[in-house]
């Protein structure tokens, strides 16, 4: 198993915030998500790293140890973000970035303030739009880059992209659910509940697509183009609604909890990645906001792909 930031970043949360449901909720995650991350570095290092009490948890010899070296990793790479290789000072001009509507609202606007403090002297022209026009304007250069949904790009022959995120799809259901007494549930089980399907950047394709591979259906009776107003109606015991972590909050904008479980049927995940045309070199400013975007997602060797 390999050592991740996010991991990191999840231990710690969890280390200054001495409740699991607590670095969850500061992190915008499923607390689910933070035990198994802390689990998965405690099987690495082959120790403890907590103690569980009823109030919450505390770290161990072992997790205090963990915990300044943590720590040391995470400036170190946040260092290595602020002072690239390429000299940032030297480095100016503009980049004209298209993303799509769930990479701008659950994705991109941190990292992208992060990126225009660190480059002052290139300018950003961003716009959203959808991933049929962001093809085409990568390929006819009125887009430099787009950071978008690779798993939904259409014309490969034409487009290279490089992953940065690969967030797995789950169920969402209210928080009185009985689903949420189970491990995991079934696409058979789920269609049989009322469902709530998103169609913002081909959600709904993406979901018939699976959906398709088995002998059910959604039962859907609401579609809309508004994740916070899936969130609200699977809150509220509306329905149900398959979507990705990349999206999940665990409370609706009424003060209403979100709870999820895994599916055991296979759902693919969204993938949120790097895009541009593949036979145009790109100028040293879009190669620095390349880099900045691996960095920050802990990665400086993309994989990149081309589907020749």
């Amino acid at each position: 198993m390999k050592l991740s930031l996010r991991q990191l970043h999840y231990f710690i949360a969890a280390a200054d915030a001495e409740q699991v449901s607590k670095a969850a909720k500061n992190l915008n995650v499923s607390q689910s998500v933070v035990t198994t991350a802390i689990k998965q570095l405690e099987e690495m290092v082959g120790a403890t790293l907590f103690e569980r009490h009823q109030s919450g948890i505390s770290l161990t010899y072992e997790g205090n140890r963990f915990l300044g070296h943590a720590r040391h990793i995470i400036q170190s790479v946040d260092e290595a973000i602020r002072i690239p290789k390429r000299a940032k000072e030297d480095v100016s001009g503009n980049i004209n970035l298209a993303v799509t509507y769930t990479v701008a609202g659950y994705f991109i606007p941190k990292m992208l303030a992060q990126f225009i403090r660190s480059f002052p002297n290139i300018k950003v022209n961003m716009t959203e739009t959808h991933r049929t026009d962001i093809e085409k304007g990568l390929i006819t250069g009125v887009f430099d880059i787009s950071v978008m949904l690779t798993s939904n790009i259409i014309n490969h022959e034409k487009i290279a992209h490089a992953a940065l995120l690969q967030s797995r799809r789950r169920l969402w259901v209210n928080a009185s659910h009985d689903f949420l007494k189970k491990q995991t549930v079934t696409l058979q089980e789920i269609s049989e509940e009322p469902y709530i399907m998103l169609t913002v950047d081909e959600a709904s394709n993406t979901a018939q697509r699976y959906w398709n591979k088995t002998p059910y259906k959604p039962n859907t009776i609401f579609r809309t183009s508004s994740v916070e107003a899936v969130r609200s109606m699977v809150a509220n015991g509306m329905g149900v609604s398959v979507l990705s972590d990349m999206v999940y909050r665990p409370w609706s904008l009424e003060g209403r909890q979100v709870g999820v479980i895994d599916v055991s049927d296979s759902v693919p995940t969204m993938d949120v990645g790097l895009a541009w045309a593949a036979d145009q070199a790109q100028p040293e400013a879009v190669k620095s906001f390349m880099e900045f975007m691996h960095l920050s997602m802990g990665s400086d060797q993309p994989h990149i792909v081309r589907h020749d």
